[in-house]
C-alpha cells in the first residue's frame, strides 16, 4: 500500500488546531460518521494555539472525555441530537505549546487540520505573508508565547523533521480562497524568514496542503439548548452546540500521508476545488456578511430576520449580474438563480438562530476575501458591479455606527487595528476617506470607476437607510 492510500488497519492521529464551534459541527462530525460506520482507525486530538476564550470549552470537553452533543436542525424545525465521540484527546493550552508539539510531531499523526478564521493567515494582497505584522514578528523572534498558526506549525514540523516522523497532511478548513495553496505560501514565507532551509526542503517533500471547501452554518452557542435537551431526556452536556442540517465538504485529492476514508461519509474528493470554493465564498459567504451589516443597521438580532426585500433583491442581482459574470470570465459555470435561492432558503430558517453579531465578526478579512475579488473581476472587464458596491456601502454605514458606538452589540474584528477609524470618520468628508483607504481596498483605490461608484453607492445607502 502506498503512503497516499487510505489505511484502516492502524490507529492514526488527526490533530486539529482551533477549538471552534465550526470544527465541532463539521470536521469532527465527519470523522464521527466514519466511526459510526465501524472504521475507528483514526482518533482526533483537539488543541488551541492561543489562550483564547475557547480554552474554557476545551476544559469542559476534557471533563467529558472529549464527548459532546450536536443538535442538528432541519429547515422544517425537525431536530436530531447526535453524540460526537471521535475526539479522544483534549490538549489544554500551555505557554510553550509542549503538548501540542508532542502530538503534532508524533509519528502516528498523519493529519494536522486547523480553523483560525480568515484573519489568522496574515496574507497581503499579493498572497505573500505579512512579515511586518506584529503577531508574525513576535513569532519569528519566538521570545514570548506563540500566537499564530505559522509559529505553532514551525515548531511541530521542525520537531517532526528532527524525529524523522514522516509525512503529514496539513489541512486548512477556513474560508480562505485557495486555502491550502494560500496557507502554504504563508508557511513557506515564515520558514524562509526563520532561515531554516533544511525545514523548508523537508516541508516541500513531506507535506501536502490540499485545498478544500467547507460549509455548514453553525450559530453562536445559545443556552436554551440545555432546555431542549432536557425535554428530550438527554444526558447533561455543558458544551453542546447547534448547526444546520445542510453540510458539505469538498476536498482536493492530494495527500502526502495516509488519510481517513472520508468519501464513505459524504466528503467529495475532487481534482479541482476551485469551482465549488469560488461559488461558495462569493455567494454564500459574501451574502452572509452583507446580511449581517444590513441586520445591524436595521436592529435585527438574527440572520433570518434580515431577509427583507430591500436586501434580498440586491443579492439576487449580485449573484446573477456580478458573481455569475465574474466566474464565467474565469471559466467557471454557475447557475446563479438556483444557487441564490438555495442559499437564501438556508438563511431563512428561523430554527438556526444565527446572530447578526456572530456573522459580522471579522468583516474586514471577509470583505477582502469574499466580495473584492468579484469587484476586481468585473472592473477588469469594464463592467461596473453595482450590486457588489451596494454591499460595501452597507459596510461603510456599519463601520460608521461602530465608530459612534451605535451598534446593538460589540463588533469583534481581529483586523480592526489596521483601520484608523478616527482618521476616516473625523475627516471633513468621511466617505471620500473611506473609499480611498488603501488598507481596506488595496490597489482598487487607483481605479477611478471604483472610487466614484462606491461614493455614489454609499450616498444612496445613507438616504435609504436613515
Amino acid at each position: 500500500m502506498s503512503r497516499q492510500e487510505v489505511e484502516t488497519d492502524l490507529t492514526h492521529i488527526w490533530l486539529h488546531l482551533g477549538a471552534s464551534a465550526f470544527f465541532r459541527s463539521h470536521q469532527a462530525f465527519y470523522l464521527n460518521e466514519l466511526h459510526k460506520k465501524g472504521d475507528k482507525s483514526w482518533q482526533m486530538h483537539l488543541a488551541n494555539i492561543r489562550n483564547s476564550a475557547s480554552q474554557e470549552t476545551l476544559q469542559q470537553l476534557q471533563k467529558q472525555d472529549g464527548n459532546y452533543t450536536l443538535e442538528i436542525v432541519s429547515p422544517d424545525g425537525h431536530t436530531d441530537y447526535q453524540p460526537i465521540e471521535c475526539i479522544k484527546k483534549i490538549i489544554l493550552w500551555d505557554s510553550k505549546l509542549q503538548s501540542v508539539v508532542s502530538s503534532g510531531a508524533h509519528p502516528a499523526t498523519k493529519i494536522i487540520s486547523f480553523t483560525v478564521t480568515e484573519s489568522g493567515y496574515f496574507l497581503k494582497e499579493d498572497g505573500s505573508l505579512d512579515l511586518e505584522h506584529p503577531a508574525i514578528q513576535a513569532d519569528l523572534l519566538a521570545e514570548s508565547e506563540i500566537n499564530t498558526l505559522y509559529g505553532t506549525l514551525y515548531r511541530i514540523l521542525d520537531q517532526r523533521m528532527q524525529n524523522d516522523a514522516g509525512p503529514v497532511n496539513l489541512l486548512c478548513c477556513d474560508n480562505l480562497r485557495d486555502n491550502g495553496t494560500s496557507f502554504s505560501v504563508g508557511l513557506r514565507d515564515f520558514i524562509q524568514a526563520k532561515n531554516n532551509n533544511a525545514l523548508l526542503s523537508w516541508v516541500e517533500h513531506n507535506t501536502s496542503a490540499p485545498n478544500s471547501m467547507v460549509d455548514r452554518i453553525t450559530p453562536k452557542f445559545d443556552p436554551s439548548i440545555h432546555e431542549r435537551m432536557a425535554k428530550q431526556k438527554l444526558p447533561h452536556d455543558e458544551v453542546p452546540l447547534t448547526c444546520e442540517h445542510y453540510t458539505r465538504w469538498v476536498l482536493e485529492n492530494h495527500f502526502a500521508a495516509p488519510h481517513p476514508n472520508l468519501s464513505q461519509v459524504g466528503v467529495e474528493l475532487v481534482k479541482d476545488v476551485a469551482p465549488y470554493e469560488e461559488a461558495k465564498i462569493r455567494l454564500l459567504n459574501a451574502s452572509h456578511s452583507g446580511l449581517s451589516w444590513y441586520g445591524a443597521l436595521t436592529h435585527k438580532t438574527y440572520i433570518h430576520e434580515t431577509l427583507e426585500p430591500a436586501i434580498t433583491s440586491i443579492f439576487e442581482v449580485y449573484a446573477k449580474d456580478n458573481v455569475e459574470f465574474a466566474l464565467k470570465s474565469r471559466g467557471i459555470a454557475l447557475n446563479a438563480n438556483v444557487e441564490c435561492k438555495t442559499i437564501l432558503d438556508r438563511f431563512r430558517s428561523p430554527y438556526v438562530k444565527d446572530t447578526v453579531a456572530r456573522v459580522s465578526s471579522d468583516s474586514i478579512s471577509k470583505l477582502r476575501g469574499f466580495i473584492l475579488p468579484t469587484i476586481k473581476d468585473c472592473l477588469d472587464r469594464n463592467k461596473i458591479p453595482f450590486a457588489a458596491l451596494k454591499l460595501l456601502a452597507l459596510y461603510y454605514l456599519f463601520l460608521e455606527k461602530h465608530y459612534h458606538n451605535a451598534l446593538d452589540f460589540e463588533y469583534k474584528d481581529s483586523a480592526i487595528s489596521e483601520i484608523n477609524l478616527e482618521h476616516i470618520f473625523s475627516a471633513s468628508n468621511p466617505i471620500t476617506e473611506f473609499v480611498n483607504y488603501s488598507a481596506l481596498w488595496g490597489s482598487l483605490i487607483d481605479n477611478e470607476t471604483f472610487t466614484h461608484e462606491l461614493i455614489s453607492a454609499i450616498e444612496d445607502a445613507k438616504q435609504k437607510l436613515r
